[in-house]
């Protein structure tokens, strides 16, 4: 992550995003009136950021991926100890659950070419991690990596939902993941 300091109309912006993704997740159909007030300011003030909803929904993509991979930079693959790769990888994604939830359940991210190839690239380091979690044998090789990538993907979503909601407690998260990822539902 860059420690250069934003500046105050992008931090401005920043928290736009992040409150409009908040709220959209709950409210779908959110006017960009909710949107603003969710933000706490005014629609004019919004307009003076993004002059549409078409274009608001770009900008929450891109904020989504660049979150997400600002926090990926953080986790990393070492083969030496590969196990800890999806363990630490939940641990940081949880509380991106509403950006990850944006970005799997936004059309916008299918029709614009940006946002379509910043996704992907933001999978490749996943994905290989998995790749190499299947050739040491922490995960099945018969699998395609895509779907095990897919249902974690979907997990971590499930599972900031349920942090948020105060079904499960945030320290106990990433154990049960990984568990429900390596274990299934199988009674011990």
């Amino acid at each position: 992550m860059k420690k250069e300091k934003l500046s105050f109309k992008q931090n401005r912006m920043n928290t736009i995003l992040d409150e409009a993704t908040k709220l959209l997740i709950e409210k779908p159909n959110a006017s960009m009136n909710d949107i603003a007030e969710a933000a706490s300011i005014g629609i004019a003030t919004l307009h003076r950021y993004v002059e549409s909803r078409e274009q608001l929904m770009i900008h929450l993509a891109m904020r989504a991926i660049e979150v997400v991979n600002e926090t990926l930079q953080h986790v990393q693959l070492h083969e030496d100890r590969a196990e800890q790769y999806i363990p630490e990888l939940i641990e940081a994604l949880i509380p991106l659950g509403d950006k990850m939830y944006f970005l799997a359940h936004d059309a916008t991210v299918n029709y614009n070419a940006d946002i379509e190839e910043a996704y992907w690239k933001l999978r490749e380091p996943v994905l290989h991690a998995i790749g190499v979690l299947q050739e040491k044998g922490f995960f099945r090789s018969d699998m395609d990596k895509t779907w095990i990538f897919e249902v974690l993907y979907s997990v971590l979503f499930l599972t900031w939902q349920q942090v948020v909601s105060g079904n499960l407690a945030r320290n106990a998260a990433p154990a049960l993941v990984v568990d429900t990822l390596y274990h299934g539902f199988v009674a011990k």
